[in-house]
């Protein structure tokens, strides 16, 4: 993604030469995650075993972890390195600082940013998170672009009934009939893989959508 790669070359000054954003499987478990980005993509593989272990993720946000999380890797415990420790190691990385947006029913997307050699305190790492938190709206809306199967009528139509409205108070809202609006709903469902229009809610929102 340009959008991620600019960001990317941004970073230069604070020594990142990795970024990576992890989302939610919208179809998984409360703690599946997947890749939803990498810079540059030749690590996406390590990007993948950081999404695949139990490290950060849904069991970080119920401990009431931080959302800013900065780590040494080259000094983890050696009897619980992870394989995506290894892996990022081996590439010859140092440190990440780790920064999560997130989202209803205990989801979030989490931005990690690598660098190759050890921050000297922790300025240096708030700056990394600020940088994170300035850009994260233009680089979600680029993701939803990339990922979202969605028309930008149907996400209307679920934000309106994520905001309560019913399907009759949509279609005034929006001008048109309430079979439209269901219609709407309807394939957003089937987008989604959703059984009801919760499900639909929270899956747009788990993709960024809403």
């Amino acid at each position: 993604m340009d959008l991620l790669a600019d960001w990317l070359r941004a970073l230069h000054e604070f020594s990142v030469e990795a970024v990576v954003v992890l989302g939610p499987d919208p179809f998984g478990r409360m703690d599946d995650r997947q890749v939803v980005a990498a810079s540059p993509t030749r690590l996406f593989d390590a990007a993948r075993s950081l999404a695949q272990s139990s490290d950060f993720g849904a069991r970080w946000r119920h401990a009431d972890a931080p959302l800013v999380a900065w780590q040494h890797i080259a000094k983890s415990d050696p009897n619980q390195v992870q394989p995506w420790r290894t892996q990022w190691l081996a590439h010859g990385f140092q440190t990440v600082v780790r920064v999560a947006f997130p989202l209803p029913a205990e989801r979030a997307f989490e931005c990690f940013m690598f660098s190759p050699r050890a921050l000297h305190d922790r300025t240096e790492a708030a700056a990394l998170a600020w940088s994170a938190l300035n850009i994260w709206p233009s680089v979600r809306r680029a993701l939803v672009r990339l990922r979202s199967p969605l028309t930008p009528r149907e996400v209307e139509c679920l934000a309106l009934a994520f905001e309560g409205l019913t399907a009759r108070a949509t279609a005034t809202r929006l001008a048109c009939s309430e079979r439209t609006v269901n219609y709407h709903l309807g394939n957003a469902m089937a987008k989604l893989q959703a059984d009801n229009k919760m499900a639909a809610i929270q899956r747009a929102c788990w993709i960024g959508a809403l």
